[in-house]
Formats: C-alpha cells, sequence, structure tokens
C-alpha cells in the first residue's frame, strides 16, 4: 500500500503511536466480515450442553510456551489466559490484566521503556490457588530461560528490572524500545509458577495435564482420538456457556467434511472444509458456510542446509517450474489468493510492488544449466556430485495438498528435478521433524504475523532457528544479515514510516532469496451448526478457537 493510501488512522504522531501500541495493533481487518447477527440469542444462565471441534491436526503440546504449531493453541485459547488480547477488530481488549497499558493510562512511559501492569484481583487457577504477579513474573522469566525450550525469546528477551509491586501489579524495563512487545504479550499465555516448582518445565507433569484460568479446565486426552475440556464456573471473564467442549482429532480431510456434513462434529476446525466440497457444503441444510480470508500463507519451504538448496539460482529455477495459477484455479477452486510475500493483502505493511511470478519451465531450465546443474544419465539434474534430488512432506490426509505435491512433482520432473513425497501423521510432521529442521522441503500454511504487528522475528530472524539452539520458529535455516538488520529497524522504531520502509524493505529481500516460495494466502471454508453463536472469525490470530468461552447454544 503506498503512503497516499494509509488510512490516516495509521499516521500517528511518536505519542500516539506509543498509545498504539498499548492500545490496538492497527488490526488487520476485513470489513463486511466480522459483524454480528441481527438477532441475539439469550446467552443461558449457566454452562449447557456440548460443541465437538474437528481438528485435521492433532493438538500434543499444551505448555504454550513451549515449541508449538497452530492447532495447539485451540487448547491454549481454552485453557489459558493472556494479559490482554486482540480481538476481531484488530483492538487490545483486557484480559487477566485490568486494561491495557498505554501511554495515557500511565501503563508506558513516554519512552516506551518502563511498563506497568495492573491485574484482576480475585482469579483463581483451575487448581483453585490463587492467581498472583509472581505469576506473570515466572511466565515472562520462563520464556528466556537458556534451559527452556522456548517457542518464542524475541521481545521477551529485552524485559529487565522485572519487580512484583503487588499481588496485582507488577512493572519491567525494555531494554530498548520494542513496538511489537503488546502484540507478542497478547500472545503469550500466564501459567502457574506453583506447577513448576522443583521440577524440570520440559518435562513438567504439568505439560500432560495444563492448568489455567481460562474459561475450560483439562479433563483428559485420548492420544489420536480427542481431548476432553469441562466449564470453568468460577471464570471471571465472558462465559463459558458451554459444559463441555470436545476437540476431535480426524486427520483426513474427507473423512473430516462427511463429519461435519452428517453431524458428528458441530464445528469444523483445522484444516477445516477443503475447497472442493465448498459448492455442496454452502448449502448443507442446518450448516453455517463461509469462506473467510486469513493471514495464513501457504508455501514450497525448503530446508537452506540441504545443499541443493544453497544455491539461489536452483530456489529461483524451481519458482519458475511451479504452476501456481493451475494449482490455485485447479486444486483449490480459485478460493485463495496468489502472493508473492509472507505479509497478509490485509496488512498496511503489505508490499504491492513485489515482482509477480511467472510460469516458465523454459526459464527455468536455463536457469539451472547457467548454474551448472547439469542432466545425468537418469535426466536428474547434478552438479559437483549432488544429484538435484529431495524429498516433500507435508500432513498426511490433507489430499489437496497431497494432489498440488504430485502436480508439482510432475512439474520438477519436467526440468529434471527428482522431488518424492514423503507425507507423515501431523504429530510427527509438526514434531521434531518440522521444529528441528529435519525435512528437506514441505508443503506448509504459516501465519506469521503475531497479532496485527508486522514483526516476524520469530520465522525470520537469524537467531531464531531452532536446530541451532536458536528461540523461535525459523525451521528453514535462513540466514541473513540484511534481513536482521532490517527487522530491528522495523522493531526498535516508533516512526510508523520508518517501521512500513524497513517491513517492506523486507519482504523484497525474502523475495529475492525466496527461502520458500510463497504460493497463495488461505480463504478458508469454516462451518459449524446453526445455532452455535457468537463463532467469529478473526484475522489478527491463529486459530478460529480463540474465543470460545464465548460460544453458546441458541437454546
Amino acid at each position: 500500500m503506498a503512503d497516499d493510501q494509509t488510512p490516516s488512522w495509521f499516521r500517528p504522531s511518536r505519542r500516539q503511536v506509543l498509545s498504539l501500541i498499548g492500545a490496538s495493533s492497527a488490526g488487520l481487518v476485513v470489513p463486511g466480515l466480522f459483524g454480528r447477527g441481527e438477532a441475539w440469542a439469550a446467552k443461558p444462565a449457566k454452562p449447557t450442553g456440548q460443541v465437538i471441534v474437528g481438528f485435521s491436526q492433532e493438538p500434543t503440546v499444551f505448555n504454550p510456551h513451549l515449541l508449538h504449531i497452530e492447532v495447539d493453541e485451540g487448547i491454549h485459547f481454552s485453557v489459558f489466559d493472556p494479559l490482554f488480547f486482540i480481538d476481531e477488530k484488530g483492538e487490545f481488549q483486557p484480559g487477566l490484566a485490568t486494561e491495557v497499558p498505554t501511554i495515557d493510562n500511565g501503563g508506558i512511559s513516554e519512552d516506551g521503556l518502563h511498563w506497568k501492569i495492573k491485574l484482576r484481583d480475585g482469579v483463581k487457577w483451575h487448581d483453585g490457588k490463587p492467581f498472583t504477579a509472581e505469576d506473570v513474573k515466572f511466565t515472562l522469566e520462563l520464556l528466556v530461560d537458556p534451559n527452556f525450550k522456548s517457542w518464542r525469546r524475541d521481545g521477551h528477551n529485552l524485559v529487565e528490572n522485572l519487580t512484583v509491586v503487588s499481588p496485582t501489579e507488577l512493572t519491567f524495563d525494555l531494554k530498548t524500545p520494542y513496538a511489537p512487545y503488546s502484540s507478542i504479550l497478547a500472545a503469550t499465555f500466564i501459567v502457574p509458577k506453583h506447577s513448576f516448582e522443583g521440577v524440570d518445565p520440559n518435562n513438567a507433569p504439568f505439560n500432560n495435564a495444563p492448568i489455567g484460568t481460562g474459561p475450560f479446565k483439562w479433563v483428559e486426552r485420548m492420544a489420536g482420538d480427542h481431548i476432553t475440556l469441562a466449564a470453568n464456573d468460577g471464570y471471571f471473564g465472558d462465559g463459558p456457556y458451554l459444559e463441555r467442549l470436545i476437540y476431535k482429532y480426524i486427520p483426513d480431510l474427507t473423512v473430516l467434511y462427511t463429519q461435519f456434513k452428517t453431524g458428528d462434529i458441530d464445528v469444523v476446525g483445522v484444516q477445516w472444509i477443503s475447497p472442493d466440497k465448498y459448492q455442496e457444503a454452502k448449502d448443507l441444510p442446518g450448516k453455517v458456510v463461509t469462506v473467510v480470508p486469513m493471514g495464513t500463507v501457504e508455501s514450497f519451504t525448503f530446508n537452506m542446509a540441504r545443499p541443493q538448496f544453497q544455491d539461489q539460482k536452483v530456489r529461483e529455477a524451481l519458482y519458475y517450474a511451479l504452476d501456481k495459477k493451475t494449482i490455485i484455479d485447479a486444486l483449490y477452486y480459485g478460493l485463495p489468493t496468489p502472493t508473492e510475500t509472507y505479509m497478509p493483502q490485509q496488512s498496511a505493511y503489505y508490499n504491492a510492488d513485489l515482482p509477480k511470478h511467472e510460469y516458465d519451465p523454459e526459464k527455468a531450465k536455463s536457469l539451472l544449466d547457467e548454474a551448472g546443474w547439469k542432466p545425468g544419465s537418469d535426466g536428474i539434474r547434478e552438479k559437483d556430485g549432488v544429484r538435484l534430488a529431495f524429498t516433500n512432506s507435508t500432513t498426511a490426509g490433507n489430499h489437496i495438498r497431497e494432489q498440488a505435491q504430485q502436480f508439482i512433482q510432475q512439474s520438477f520432473k519436467d526440468i529434471g528435478v527428482d522431488m518424492q513425497i514423503s507425507n507423515l501423521p501431523p504429530a510427527v510432521m509438526w514434531g521434531d521433524y518440522w521444529m528441528q529442521s529435519k525435512f528437506d522441503s514441505v508443503v506448509v500454511g504459516i501465519d506469521f504475523l503475531t497479532g496485527a504487528d508486522p514483526d516476524v522475528s520469530t520465522y525470520l530472524s537469524p537467531t531464531a532457528i531452532p536446530a541451532k539452539g536458536g528461540g523461535g520458529q525459523n525451521t528453514w535455516e535462513y540466514e541473513s544479515a540484511e534481513v536482521g538488520k532490517l527487522l530491528k529497524e522495523g522493531g526498535t522504531s516508533f516512526d510508523t514510516k520508518v517501521r512500513k520502509a524497513a517491513y517492506l524493505k523486507l519482504q523484497e529481500v525474502v523475495r529475492h532469496d525466496l527461502p520458500f516460495l510463497p504460493i497463495f494466502q488461505y480463504a478458508a471454508v469454516r462451518g459449524h451448526k446453526n445455532g452455535i453463536e457468537d463463532v467469529i472469525p478473526n484475522i489478527n490470530v491463529r486459530i478460529d478457537t480463540w474465543n470460545v468461552g464465548g460460544w453458546y447454544w441458541d437454546q
């Protein structure tokens, strides 16, 4: 978006920017999608009934601060609370904090360095023990503990002088101003200090039976099948209005849809209704089915540590050989939007001027020839003893992705590249295989942003490579000094023009380097039974059960 198109509300003064950091994150909003129905059903006086949510991936990481993927956050949002959260309008709302810290209310100092958090009094953990500022302090310190397998250190590693003033107040300083920190806090669930006393937090019993303050309590997990949660009757916030919440694991997308169609599940979650079922699904009686833009980007991702992918021309050639338009039109029925970047197109930081992808197999062959990758006796190219051969993996049972893989496999073979498909069950695929970069290449969908803030340090920073001991999810092992410099510029500035310039340039660098080949921005076909109220899409979060505590049946 050019500067002259930037909304006026996104061009504040320095003081307004600092206020904005603590009050809202200029959320990604898709007008017309987030309104609620005109007829408001009465919410039940006490939790009633149950909802079964179908996930095609299995939640397996229940400590929200260990390395995890999006589907795990379905459990996190149900069981835990952050200090404050981001709603569907892109605005921060109080959670465990009584108010969102801003300059205007004294929660953030003028220079953005000193923070004061006021907490709710009387909040209880699910085991009945009181929630206090000590729990917040413990959580923030756990995330930067070098012996803990933290999923995110960026931002938290700037916190110093963390002080508990009283059971309902704490203060801290930032070593340097950090614009994304409010969005990071909004994605940081607070965990109980007492659950980790005297145990290794990486292997604590808590990690398999979590205790939170959230709207639902942990009941049981039947590995490979379902997780059952029960209403937290003492919840401080809105709801819960359901007596039970069941997350059912259904790895095959066709079976997931069939069970939604027959009524065996009430809500279709990750990976939703596959696009090839949309025409039928939208007319199903008793069902609400909508197409919702998401911040998630589908990409063909490289492990940059593999020798065949360290050649820039190889990555460029594979992009030329990727027929994105056919994949989107033929397999995804034209629902997703093609993209050249990780940044959602609804963001004010989206770079619309990146080079447009061209499908040109002859150009791909020419690039490989120029780079010295010559066809061997079997037609597969090689150079310096390295064959241009690799595996590609994704979630087994995602039939459209599997069809896309087969199509890509043939496209690559036509230019002398051998891609073998090696898919895995979700729990294996997105475990150490993904997190510790044990793959060659992957087809994956990722929401790169934290809330609506454009910072992507956890995915692109050179210090965020888990396989090299980093705290983050740079699983493609992408190392770029220029990217690191731009991330620092964008993260430490409170000038929106400086931030925007940094993130626009960052997208240019990533588009040039191609650590992953961007294919499309998701458009999810979501569905739930008629009568379930308050199921609201939110492009600012990574999971659709972000507000599950407020769901209820229209009685």
